[in-house]
């Protein structure tokens, strides 16, 4: 998986010099759409990121790549090994912001937390489970979705987005646009070893016709 990753690092960066990929800084927000602003004023007021720096966090979702839809949450995944302490440090950090809530579950069989809070116009959803931020399902879909992104331009990207308007969430709005089949996480995550001349050939073929 290490390896896998690496590799898909590598063939983004070509990709966008305009957002210093892999999402790692924040600072890209500033120079990008008006919510993406927003958001990058709502995360370095509030200081919500370098709080949880001991939890390796990153954006992930449909801000970082502009998909978002009106009540989108700012999603952040963390390297949780001890989640609670991961509750206290949360509890005492945004106990009191609005809406604050934190609920355990299982992911991917990992034990794995959910914290929600409202900050300023944002709801804000982070989790957390035992496995490296950079390894995380969320994060390695934020990386494919860019890279699909960028190969198909604005024509691709505005199929996701009316897959989105009408309701679908980020992972199957994309499988829906490629028309892959089956689990719609599972088959994103399959195409991220996929070199970029692969997702080309394959999902946007370049018209020989005039």
């Amino acid at each position: 998986m290490t390896s896998q990753l690496t590799d898909a690092r590598r063939k983004l960066r070509p990709n966008d010099p305009s957002m210093p990929l892999p999402f790692q800084d924040v600072a890209y927000l500033r120079h990008g759409t008006v919510a993406q602003q927003t958001a990058y004023y709502a995360l370095t007021t509030s200081n919500l990121l370098p709080l949880l720096q001991a939890y390796q966090p990153l954006l992930v979702g449909t801000v970082p790549i502009d998909l978002q839809q009106p009540g989108s949450d700012l999603d952040i995944v963390c390297a949780v090994y001890d989640l609670g302490a991961f509750e206290a440090l949360v509890q005492a950090q945004f106990g009191h912001y609005p809406d604050f809530a934190v609920r355990r579950t299982e992911r991917q069989g990992y034990p794995s937390i959910v914290v929600g809070f409202t900050l300023g116009e944002w709801p804000i959803e982070l989790f957390g489970q035992p496995v490296p931020s950079a390894q995380q399902h969320g994060y390695r879909h934020l990386l494919i979705e860019h890279r699909l992104l960028t190969l198909g331009g604005a024509a691709f990207r505005a199929r996701v987005h009316a897959q989105r308007a009408a309701g679908l969430k980020t992972e199957p709005a994309f499988a829906t646009a490629l028309g892959l089949a089956g689990d719609p996480y599972a088959a994103l995550l399959a195409l991220e070893t996929c070199s970029d001349a692969e997702l080309q050939t394959r999902y946007f073929p370049i018209s020989t016709t005039e």
